[in-house]
C-alpha cells in the first residue's frame, strides 16, 4: 500500500472540507446538479475517448498508485546473487523450480528463458518485449487521467454558464437567482478540485512508477544475462551494483554482515 498517495488525497481533502467548515457552513458546497454537470460530464468525455475494454485495462493500471509491489534495487540485487549461487551450484537447469515459485510475470519468464539455455539475443528481446507492454499499459493509465484532468475543469464551465444563464433567466424572481448562481461557481470548484487534487496527481505518479519499474526491469535484464555468462555471485553483484544508488550500497553489505 502506498501511504504517500493516500495520505496525499486525504490531506488535501481535510485542508478544502476544514476551508470550507469554519468558512461558516458547508452545507452550501453539497450541490447535486453540479456534480451531475461535473463528473457526469467527466465520465462521458473519458469513455468517449476511449475503447470499453482499454478504459477498464485503464482503471485496472491506475491502482498501481495505490498499490506499490516492485522490489527495491537491492533487494534484486540480493536476489540474483542468490540465482547465481543456485546456478554455480546446479547450473541453470536449477532456476526451473525457482520460476514456478514467480508470482511476477517478468521474473517467472526471464528465469524459464535463462533456464532453458537460450542465446543471449533471444533472452534480450523477449523481455524487452515485455516492458513494452508494460509501458503501453502505464501509458494508457497515465492517459486516462490526463483526460479526465483536462475534461474536469472543461464541464465545470459548462456547468458555470448553464447556471449563469439559468440565473440571468430569472432576474426577475429572486428565489430562483440562488440555485443557477450555486450551479455557476460549485461546478467550477468541483472541476478544478478534481482536476488538481485528483487526476494531474495521480498521472504524475503513474509517470512515476514507470520510471521506477523500468528500473527495476533493466535491472532484471542484466541480472539475466549475467546469469546467462554463470557469472560468480560477487561478479554478478559487481556487475548489477551501479545500477543502486551510492548512498544505499552500503545497506546492502551492512545487512549481508547482519545476517551473517
Amino acid at each position: 500500500m502506498d501511504v504517500a498517495t493516500i495520505l496525499g488525497l486525504v490531506t488535501g481533502l481535510v485542508m478544502v472540507g476544514s476551508a470550507m467548515w469554519y468558512g461558516g457552513d458547508a452545507l452550501p458546497f453539497i450541490h447535486a446538479p453540479s456534480m451531475l454537470i461535473t463528473f457526469g460530464g467527466t465520465l462521458a468525455a473519458v469513455l468517449i475517448h476511449f475503447p470499453a475494454h482499454r478504459a477498464r485495462n485503464a482503471f485496472a493500471v491506475a491502482r498501481n498508485c495505490f498499490v506499490s509491489s516492485l522490489p527495491e534495487p537491492t533487494e534484486v540485487l540480493e536476489q540474483f546473487r542468490h540465482f547465481a549461487t543456485i546456478v554455480r551450484r546446479g547450473g541453470l537447469l536449477a532456476l526451473e523450480p525457482i520460476a514456478e515459485q514467480q508470482s511476477d510475470p517478468f521474473l517467472r519468464t526471464g528465469l524459464e528463458l535463462t533456464a532453458s539455455g537460450c542465446d543471449p539475443e533471444t533472452l534480450a528481446a523477449a523481455l524487452q518485449r515485455e516492458t513494452q507492454a508494460i509501458a503501453q499499459r502505464h501509458a494508457s493509465g497515465r492517459q486516462l487521467f490526463e483526460v479526465m484532468a483536462s475534461a474536469a475543469p472543461a464541464w465545470g464551465m459548462i456547468g458555470t454558464l448553464i447556471g449563469l444563464t439559468q440565473m440571468l433567466s430569472h432576474l426577475t424572481d429572486p428565489k430562483q437567482i440562488g440555485s443557477g448562481l450555486a450551479l455557476a461557481l460549485l461546478t467550477t470548484l468541483y472541476g478544478a478540485l478534481f482536476s488538481h487534487l485528483f487526476c494531474i496527481p495521480l498521472a504524475g505518479k503513474l509517470e512515476s512508477r514507470h520510471t521506477e519499474e523500468t528500473m527495476i526491469r533493466d535491472i532484471m535484464l542484466e541480472g539475466f544475462l549475467a546469469l546467462q555468462e554463470e557469472h560468480s555471485p560477487g561478479l554478478i553483484e559487481e556487475r548489477l551494483r551501479a545500477w543502486i544508488p551510492p548512498q544505499h550500497r552500503s545497506e546492502v553489505l551492512s545487512e549481508r554482515a547482519k545476517a551473517a
